[in-house]
């Protein structure tokens, strides 16, 4: 098929690159200033700012994967690695969450005082960077699960950074010890419901369930409504990887001729009002004999 497919494909590796360095220079700096701070809390951020440094790769390398061209033994190419990574990326995000609620419920219990302004002024570094890398990934994040996995751990990263800012500054001038782990509690969270959700959106690719962008329904329904179409069986969806879709299914036509332009404006429509990538579609006469074997109780049809 002709068809131009491109078009779903972005590249990011700038953005990966980008987003990759910046960190990277941001935990030299936390890391840094922990060291001369004596600060516990900025060496294990650093800690934790160097996982998300691992989580941009693994989602930049997934990437790179994914745009590989397919070989004898991977038909497919490495397209599935975009959904592997998301759903790693989910569990080492909900891991940083369970981490710091940890951290913070022993803060009520054994309040750890805040270092006032050195802590304040790298946490706002920090807010600036994570935001920047972020705002590199927002647009993706939307169509693809795998950039929305890199975002998500960025902007978790900005609002952990900025809860601390604020932290510390209540802390400065009012001395409520409290508020840091109330703050921490809360973005916990609220970033948890995000990553949940791509969690579980990233489980349901990785075992191959219908994109929930794709009705299986409004499939059959427009495969019916087909000039000469009078069944539909052995049709399954499912991902290939984060951004595109594979269909098959088999078509019951009560017109002998077998027609290619038929086929292409078939595989058209369903790129354009579908979403769906690679389609694969097998056209049956209903004429003669119905022995296709998907049609005996192994379809949707």
């Amino acid at each position: 098929m002709s068809h131009d497919h491109s078009h779903h494909i972005s590249n990011y590796n700038r953005a990966f690159a980008i987003g990759v360095l910046l960190n990277l220079i941001f935990v030299v700096i936390e890391a840094g200033y922990g060291f001369f701070a004596n600060s516990l809390a900025l060496l294990a951020d650093a800690g934790h700012n160097l996982s998300d440094v691992v989580s941009l790769l693994l989602a930049w390398g997934a990437n790179v994967l994914a745009s590989k061209a397919a070989t004898d033994k991977r038909t497919f190419g490495y397209k599935k690695s975009t959904v592997l990574a998301s759903l790693m990326s989910s569990v080492l995000l909900m891991a940083a969450l369970a981490s710091i609620a940890w951290h913070a419920i022993e803060r009520f219990e054994n309040p750890q005082p805040v270092t006032g302004m050195t802590v304040i002024v790298v946490s706002l570094i920090g807010v600036v960077i994570n935001t920047l890398t972020a705002l590199l990934f927002v647009q993706g994040q939307k169509h693809d699960l795998n950039i929305r996995g890199a975002f998500l751990h960025m902007a978790a990263d900005a609002a952990v950074s900025l809860g601390v800012v604020i932290a510390g500054i209540v802390i400065l001038f009012k001395n409520w010890q409290w508020v840091d782990p109330v703050v921490s509690l809360s973005i916990v969270v609220i970033v948890f419901i995000g990553t949940w959700g791509l969690f579980k959106d990233s489980l349901k690719y990785a075992t191959d369930a219908v994109p929930k962008n794709i009705s299986i329904e409004k499939l059959k329904q427009y495969f019916l409504s087909i000039e000469h179409v009078t069944g539909v069986h052995g049709l399954h969806v499912w991902p290939l990887s984060t951004t595109e879709s594979a269909l098959i299914v088999h078509l019951v036509t009560d017109n002998n001729a077998l027609n290619n332009d038929f086929l292409i404006e078939v595989q058209h429509h369903l790129h354009d009002h579908f979403d769906i990538e690679h389609a694969t579609i097998q056209v049956e006469s209903s004429q003669g004999s119905t022995g296709c074997m998907f049609n005996h109780g192994h379809s949707h049809g």
